[in-house]
Formats: structure tokens, C-alpha cells, sequence
């Protein structure tokens, strides 16, 4: 087999077959794709094109749209973090991008603005999170302010975001569905609430937007523990290995020796490193997938290498293809073994890994 430096293989089908388990799990309502962290990590025209059902696509800054655009993306796309300056809401207006609103001076900046056709708006509420949202005692004030505005077109959608979806037990999630049910309750527009963990666990919380972003790549966003049937890793992260050597008992590999070999084995290199964007905390026994086996970290991770422990039995080549997460290898896991979450480890792809579909 050829050798191969650090690639993301990216399977569509995979992707489509995601969208579709999220449309049985939340039927009945449009689906908002978020493609923001340049698809978290998967590539962002690409997933985009790939999603031609989707009803729109959320992204977290104006230069993600206008690549959206670039690349012949006609669907609605919708500034998830809203604009950062009144300078922004022409390239909103010419480009037909969507905003969240979620503050007085983004309310302000559109109402005072002088543009030639109104704004599609979000209306972000707070209902518990506290990271960004107007509050509940502001909201009669905003709404009827919008809808006195020309810049702004109606309806306006309603929406929230969720802090603890991915914690069943915890009742954070059904106080903030019952204080943006009592907010809204009088209010016909359409209302989104759901993230990944709010269509599995909270179908209260479906309203008809739903916002899937790490469940849509096929990773679950809940606790291992909890395990998720029907979804399928869009990427698999894999490389090769470039050397095979023998060493002795008591010998020691990679920078300041972290790890000294217990026996006589065989350590294999492998081409990536966190210049890649694989975890440098990742500690021994993070597990590897070489030739239908796992083997375990060894050593600390280097820029463009990591070392594994092939074992005294391997019979593994020069070449041979490592996976370091994806099929046959939960992302989920090797995130837990690295003291981190999943979404850390896909959105860390560096630009040097290279993409490339699945057969």
C-alpha cells in the first residue's frame, strides 16, 4: 500500500445517512446544518454541497458565508454568533445572509441602517445559559421594535440555546424549555431550541428548527456511556506508518523518555503528529487501529510523528495504514483517553491534513 501522510477521509454517505436519522429523530421539522470550524474539521463547502435537503446552514462568522457563497451555496445561511459591526450588515444585505440578534447594539445597527431590503433575524433569548441571548425581561421591548422595522422581515424566527442538554438528569434543560415556552407561548413564529443533545434526549425541545452540528459528522454528543445506535463517523483520520523498529527491555522512546519498554517489542512510527492537530496530551495507551488490531500510544506525541507499541508478535509493514479515529475507532473514545471532548479533537485538524473522499 502507498504511503500516505495525515488524511481526513471524509464519507458522504455517511453524512447523508446522519441527516436522515436526524430527520426520523426530529420529524416534522426543518433542519438548520451547522458548518461552522470549517465543517468541524470535515471541510465546509464540501459537507454544504453534499447537504443539498438541508433547509439552511448555520455558520459562526461572516468569512464562512461568503466561502459558502463563493463556492455556489444558494440556501440560507444564518450568522450564528449574529455580525460583529455596522460595516457587516451590507455584506448581510448583498449577500442575503441571516442573523441571530442577541443585544441592543445588533437590534440598533439594523434599524438604523441604511439598506435597500430587510434582514432575515433571529431573535436569541437567554433562558439560562447566560453566554449569549437578550433577557427575558427584554424581550417584549425587542420584538416590538422589530416589529415596527422595515429593515427587518417578518416573521422573525424565535430561538434559545441549551447548556446542559447532554445531562438527562439534570433539570437545568426542562427549566430553560418551560421559561422559552412561557416567553413565547403567545407567538406564532417558528422557534428553534434544539443542538445535537436536544434532538436525542429532549424531543420538547424540537420546535420546528432543529440546529444538529457534532451529531450530523456522526459523533454522539452525549457521555460515552450513553452509546447512540444508527449514526455512522463521517471522518476517519488516518496516516502511515513510516518505520518499524526493534528495541530491547528497558529501553526508552521519544522525547525525555517517557516511556521505557517493559520487553523486547516492536515500536512503529507513525506520520502525524499535533502539527496535524492528533492531541499532544494524549497519554499512553491511547489506542491505534493498524491492520484490524489496536495498539496502544507510546511516548509523547510529536509534532509530525507518534510511536506505538506493535508488539513482539507484529508482522505489520512500512506503509501499513494507522486509523486514528473514525470507523472501527469512536473519536469519542480516543477524546476521553486525551481528557478532552470530541468536537477539541475534529475542529484541531490543522490545513496540512489532507481531504479525501471515501471510496
Amino acid at each position: 500500500m502507498a504511503l500516505r501522510t495525515a488524511t481526513a477521509v471524509i464519507d458522504l454517505e455517511a453524512l447523508k445517512h446522519n441527516y436522515r436519522v436526524i430527520q426520523a429523530t426530529a420529524p416534522n421539522t426543518k433542519v438548520l446544518a451547522v458548518l461552522k470550524a470549517n465543517g468541524y474539521g470535515h471541510g465546509l463547502e464540501l459537507i454544504a454541497q453534499a447537504l443539498p435537503n438541508a433547509d439552511a446552514f448555520g455558520v459562526a462568522r461572516i468569512d464562512e458565508a461568503l466561502s459558502l457563497r463563493a463556492a455556489g451555496i444558494k440556501k440560507p445561511i444564518v450568522l450564528l454568533e449574529g455580525f460583529f459591526a455596522e460595516e457587516d450588515i451590507d455584506i448581510l444585505v448583498e449577500h442575503n445572509l441571516e442573523t441571530i440578534v442577541h443585544n441592543e447594539p445588533q437590534l440598533t445597527a439594523i434599524i438604523n441602517a441604511k439598506i435597500d431590503k430587510p434582514l432575515k433575524v433571529w431573535l436569541k433569548i437567554d433562558t439560562g445559559m447566560h453566554r449569549l441571548g437578550i433577557n427575558p425581561e427584554q424581550f417584549p421591548h425587542f420584538y416590538q421594535t422589530i416589529k415596527q422595522s422595515d429593515n427587518i422581515q417578518k416573521p422573525i424566527v424565535l430561538m434559545s440555546h441549551l447548556g446542559c442538554a447532554d445531562e438527562k438528569t439534570n433539570p437545568a434543560t426542562e427549566k430553560q424549555i418551560a421559561l422559552f415556552n412561557e416567553l413565547t407561548a403567545d407567538f406564532s413564529q417558528e422557534k428553534s431550541l434544539a443542538n445535537s443533545a436536544g434532538i436525542l434526549l429532549w424531543p420538547d425541545s424540537h420546535y420546528q428548527w432543529v440546529r444538529p452540528g457534532l451529531l450530523m459528522y456522526g459523533v454522539s454528543p452525549l457521555p460515552v456511556s450513553f452509546g447512540i445506535n444508527g449514526i455512522e463517523p463521517v471522518m476517519t483520520l488516518q496516516s502511515s506508518l513510516i518505520s518499524i523498529r526493534e528495541i530491547e527491555a528497558g529501553e526508552a522512546v521519544g522525547y525525555s523518555g517517557a516511556w521505557v519498554s517493559e520487553k523486547k517489542t516492536s515500536i512503529g512510527v507513525i506520520a502525524i503528529g499535533y502539527g496535524d492537530g492528533y492531541p499532544r496530551h494524549a497519554p499512553n495507551g491511547t489506542p491505534i487501529l493498524i491492520n484490524g488490531r489496536r495498539v496502544p500510544l507510546i511516548g509523547r506525541v510529536s509534532m509530525d510523528m507518534i510511536s506505538v507499541d506493535l508488539g513482539d508478535l507484529s508482522t505489520d509493514k512500512v506503509g501499513d495504514i494507522a486509523t486514528l479515529w473514525g470507523k472501527g475507532l469512536p473519536v469519542e473514545e480516543v477524546a476521553e483517553y486525551a481528557t478532552t471532548i470530541p468536537y477539541e479533537l475534529l475542529c484541531n485538524i490543522t490545513r496540512r491534513v489532507q481531504i479525501q473522499l471515501a471510496e
